[in-house]
């Protein structure tokens, strides 16, 4: 009862908090807009003048500063085995950086949005960290009417892919108007056997009961509580410490095509912080394989700060990000269409196939970084952390907090 109470409350307070978000966005596209109004009126006879004395000229117009564009969600796949995670990063090569690249070449965005990307009103739902693919990523952003997506994508690098583009309402933001996020985590079965055992990585299966014990781990985490031991300085006493998850679940075992066998653990939640899915991951292998048990998991939900294992980034992918509320709302209005991408999943899937999943396979058969991981679990105390003070709750930490959009 008490947990209903607590879902009831925070959907209520998650309806006020999106409806803010969207007000606000909407407050500062007129800002922006405004403050482009706003610039010096300048007398270009007199600047042509000075220009061609000092020998310059001035550039020609250019169409695409006058194409109207319109508030717009993209459907983005992407590896992100070679980049430094989604966000644009100045000097590193990010998927976001190839993006805006792509779309200035094409017109999609002005020469004044690649520079600044807040004036064509860009968001992400969820950011990803460096190595983190993502299969289903939504962004929102100001577009053209008219857009090529097979000449974009001919652009596009083979690991990053576009594949639709749905008009939004003026208000839409692809991280505030997301109510959850589903992420996968695939990786080798062995990661189970215990502790104690000798197997191979090429012929270990898991056993059904070992399987069962794994779906027993993962539904520990279920429901609201305070993840604050699995994420960085976050305080136990911070309120965005504490997230809802939704489901937490284990695949059947498959076969790769290297012949060695995985499953893909599947969460649902409505919001993650940084390394949260990872650090989830990494305790839920160490209790499984004997190396805690889930007392540390009890203790790691409560003020405690303990030492958790974070699992290797390779296996995570954000797979879906939800949009229920708005679909419910805007979806059947006869203006928009709902956000689920039912047209284009067949083309997803193939990506995800041939490009992120067939890299974990390679990776994990070639690197091994699982069986390498796998050997520190035994470094970590699974106790109290001694080796720093537990961080205070200020200001300027709190609104960081506010910007965690996903595990990454």
């Amino acid at each position: 009862m008490t947990e209903a109470l607590d879902k009831l409350e925070q959907e209520r307070e998650a309806r006020k908090v999106t409806k803010e978000a969207e007000d606000e966005s909407v407050k500062e596209a007129n800002r922006l807009k405004r403050t482009l109004k706003r610039k010096k009126w300048v007398d270009w006879k007199a600047q042509d003048e000075e220009d061609a004395a000092n020998g310059t000229k001035r550039a020609p117009f250019d169409p695409a500063d006058r194409i109207k564009r319109k508030k717009s969600a993209i459907l983005l796949s992407y590896c992100g085995a070679n980049y430094y995670g989604m966000q644009r990063n100045p000097g590193m090569q990010t998927i976001e950086e190839e993006l805006f690249k792509v779309m200035l070449k094409h017109k999609w965005i002005t020469e004044d949005s690649f520079e600044q990307v807040q004036i064509a009103s860009f968001q992400r739902a969820a950011r990803t960290d460096k190595g983190v693919s993502a299969a289903r990523q939504v962004c929102s952003v100001k577009l053209p009417e008219e857009l090529d997506l097979q000449a974009f994508n001919a652009d596009l690098p083979d690991q990053i892919r576009l594949f639709g583009v749905e008009r939004v309402t003026k208000g839409f933001n692809a991280k505030d108007q997301c109510n959850a996020r589903t992420y996968t985590y695939t990786l080798p079965t062995i990661a189970f056997a215990a502790f104690d055992e000798q197997h191979e990585q090429e012929t270990y299966r898991i056993p059904l009961k070992l399987q069962e014990v794994v779906n027993t781990t993962l539904k520990l985490y279920e429901g609201t509580k305070n993840f604050h031991n699995f994420t960085s300085k976050k305080n136990f006493l911070d309120p965005s410490a504490k997230r809802y998850i939704m489901s937490f679940t284990c695949s059947a075992p498959f076969l790769s095509p290297q012949s060695i066998e995985f499953v893909t653990l599947q969460v649902k939640g409505q919001s993650f912080m940084l390394h949260q899915i990872r650090k989830m991951v990494g305790l839920a292998i160490a209790i499984v394989r004997g190396n805690t048990t889930t007392a540390t998991l009890e203790r790691a939900l409560t003020e405690e700060r303990l030492d958790l294992p974070m699992a290797p980034g390779l296996g995570l992918v954000l797979d879906t990000v939800h949009y229920e509320r708005y679909n419910d709302r805007y979806g059947k209005d006869g203006i928009h269409n709902p956000l689920t991408w039912e047209a284009q999943e067949e083309q997803v899937r193939q990506f995800i196939e041939q490009h992120i999943y067939a890299n974990i396979y390679k990776t994990e058969a070639e690197q091994r970084n699982m069986l390498d991981w796998l050997s520190t679990l035994h470094f970590h105390s699974y106790d109290t952390r001694r080796d720093e003070p537990p961080p205070e709750a200020t200001g300027k930490q709190k609104k960081n907090n506010e910007d965690d959009d996903g595990d990454e």
